[in-house]
């Protein structure tokens, strides 16, 4: 649960609307896990744009205030287009358990999408568990093809 050393890593969450409710019972899931967990809104179930909490995640995460950030929209692909629009963000919009850890280990990433509308609450916290727990796969083809992204991403 450490990116390094013995400290909780701090987890970004916000949401749009639709997500709210996802939201909600993350935060308690997450901080229950020993998670230290930001709110970064929305904070009621008013229609809002979801681009404005991804970038409130985005920038937490890419500054280096938190570790890593989970977002929660209808689908997650809002959110997910809007999060990789922040340099340092790699933000992926897992459909299961297994897709999730594995855009933590073969594609590094550091935000996590998830759909609000599409999966259940259960299946929610699973999928934001089992990306956290999962480490990068440090190395090989995976490391390989996370630096050609960045190398993309650094010249534009």
């Amino acid at each position: 649960m450490t990116p390094g050393g013995n400290r909780a890593w701090r987890v970004a969450l916000g949401a749009d609307h639709a997500g709210y409710a996802a939201k909600k019972e993350l935060f308690r899931e997450l901080a229950g896990l020993g998670y230290k967990v930001v709110d970064y809104g929305t904070h009621s179930v008013e229609p809002c744009d979801y681009p404005e909490y991804a970038l409130r995640v985005s920038k937490a995460v890419a500054g280096g205030r938190c570790d890593r950030g989970i977002l929660v929209c209808g689908s997650g692909l809002g959110m997910e287009i809007a999060a990789n629009k922040v340099r340092g963000i790699r933000a992926a919009a897992p459909w299961s358990v297994r897709t999730a850890k594995l855009a933590s280990q073969h594609n590094w990433s550091n935000v996590l999408c998830l759909p609000g509308r599409f999966a259940s609450i259960p299946t929610l916290k699973k999928m934001a568990a089992a990306w956290l727990k999962t480490a990068p796969e440090r190395g090989g083809r995976h490391e390989r093809r996370v630096k050609k992204i960045i190398k993309i991403e650094s010249k534009f």
